[in-house]
């Protein structure tokens, strides 16, 4: 078996999953069919996603294969570290942890605004 795959969507991913987005759309069948392939999404981006486009956070708390992070407290205090709610806690989640001890890719369809972090980004642009 290869290694896990965890991907954290970000608030972009999430409107662009909303409008159709292929890439988008073959991650979220994957994270559902594949064994090994997990998809997040953080609370605090899922609330952004759905102010940018109306609608979305149901379309994607419906979807099967996608993780929900809860706003716990080591996310809360990461919240203090960046201007958004949804960015704090997407970084959060891309961070190594225990369940994913190299972190996540962040799919995002703005990978610029991720440059200035540690993090790798997974462009779901056409």
């Amino acid at each position: 078996m290869s290694n896990p795959v965890h991907i954290v969507l970000d608030g972009t991913a999430m409107v662009a999953a909303g409008r159709g987005n292929i890439l988008a759309s073959r991650l979220i069948h994957r994270s559902h069919a594949e064994p090994g392939w997990f998809l997040y999404a953080t609370a605090c981006a899922l609330v952004e996603a759905d102010r940018a486009r109306s609608g979305t956070a149901e379309h994607i708390a419906a979807l099967d294969g996608i993780t929900f992070l809860d706003l716990d407290l080591p996310a809360a205090l990461a919240l203090t570290q960046e201007t958004t709610w949804g960015a704090a806690h997407t970084l959060h989640a891309a961070q190594p942890s225990p369940d994913r001890p190299d972190g996540a890719l962040i799919a995002t369809t703005t990978p610029e605004t991720w440059k200035s972090h540690p993090v790798r980004t997974l462009d779901l642009n056409p």
